[in-house]
């Protein structure tokens, strides 16, 4: 039974009303002013509102501004009784958040259909909102098991730590290492355009593929060779026009060589030395994102890794942050941040944090993914 409040100073309406509504089989309350409205609303919960314009205390309009800005009301369908017929009063009206009116003297079988009317898009907000939260915890869910299947963090015989914030419950960057062998790690990090369920469903599959190592004929220490093998299979022609960019490396512990290949992505940094005036190189080799062009080539490029240097390969949200005054923030404030860092505290989170200073809003317009490779 659907529960409907009234709320009316005039006794004669709130019987007239209370009669009429309870004969269509409603729960009918009645308040006889706007404060009394106000606490039987946030009491009941009822899924309609039928209230006086003019009345003492607070006004329809005042009652409607305050119930219709609490969360568990905010779909109570509201409607204003008045004798105001200008478009300018309908308009402010509207403003606070009625939904419908009904004009004075009250009209019963005008009264009676815009009841119903409103009772069946209340019924339709709730529905949406249950619809909304039953997404949401399968969302939840997706998202749990997608951190479950990211790699824990590795202290030896070479630290490897990470900061993964999907922007959104789920986000299309994933990343990985391993160890090839006894000698050779592998590591990569990859980011598919988009965000949401179209996007990791691609990012789990690469993920999959490279860790369990099932992609045929692959050379997996050779990355341009992986990011070829990448490049045929996942053509955004057979994936829902879904790309992705990828970094990825593989670092031979004997030798302290890095080799990499990249494939429209940003550069890794590779910082070297000590403070003041470390080494800094941007590690990229050229190639399209994996899945644009079928015929996409990429190479191989190497480096050599001194001790106690520390790699940093990262998704493209980690610096294109949207400031305060309307910029982008960019790749070489950030370079700077991680070289400063790596100068002082060396933490991953004091990195989160002075990025979240530089972001315009609560929340990152594209997936935070960040690892950190010390050597």
């Amino acid at each position: 039974m659907f529960k409907i409040l009234v709320i009316d100073d005039d006794l004669a309406i709130q019987e007239l009303l209370k009669r009429l509504l309870r004969k269509q089989g409603y729960d009918v309350t009645v308040a006889s002013d706007g404060q009394e409205g106000v606490e039987k609303a946030k009491e009941l919960n009822p899924a309609l509102i039928i209230c006086d314009w003019i009345m003492p205390k607070l006004t329809g309009i005042e009652v409607c501004s305050q119930l219709k800005a609490e969360a568990e009301l905010s779909t109570t369908f509201f409607i204003l009784l008045t004798s105001m017929k200008s478009v300018a009063d309908r308009v402010k009206g509207l403003d606070a958040g009625a939904d419908d009116f009904i004009a004075k003297p009250i009209e019963v079988s005008e009264l009676k259909a815009r009841v119903r009317a409103g009772l069946r898009l209340h019924q339709l907000s709730q529905d949406l909102r249950v619809q909304k939260r039953l997404l949401e915890t399968e969302l939840a869910e997706a998202a749990d098991y997608v951190r479950s299947l990211l790699p824990e963090p590795l202290t030896e015989p070479i630290q490897i730590e990470a900061k993964f914030i999907p922007s959104r419950q789920l986000g299309g960057d994933s990343f990985d290492y391993f160890w090839l062998d006894d000698n050779n790690l592998a590591m990569y990090l990859l980011d598919v355009a988009g965000h949401g369920l179209k996007a990791a469903l691609p990012s789990i599959s690469v993920l999959n593929l490279l860790r369990s190592r099932t992609l045929p004929n692959i050379d997996y220490y050779k990355p341009s060779d992986v990011l070829s093998a990448l490049n045929a299979t996942f053509q955004m022609s057979y994936q829902n026009d879904k790309y992705f960019t990828i970094w990825y490396g593989v670092y031979n512990r004997s030798q302290k060589q890095l080799t990499y290949a990249s494939a429209g992505h940003p550069p890794a940094v590779l910082i070297s030395g000590k403070s003041p005036s470390p080494e800094i190189q941007k590690l990229k080799t050229p190639g399209m994102p994996v899945g644009m062009f079928p015929e996409a080539m990429y190479i191989d490029q190497s480096c050599p890794v001194q001790d106690f240097s520390s790699l940093y390969i990262f998704s493209d949200g980690v610096y294109e942050i949207l400031q305060g005054d309307g910029s982008v923030w960019g790749l070489e404030p950030f370079v700077d941040l991680l070289s400063e860092n790596k100068a002082t505290t060396d933490s991953l989170d004091e990195i989160l944090n002075s990025v979240k200073k530089q972001n315009s809003g609560d929340i990152f317009d594209d997936d935070f993914s960040l690892l950190k490779i010390n050597f």
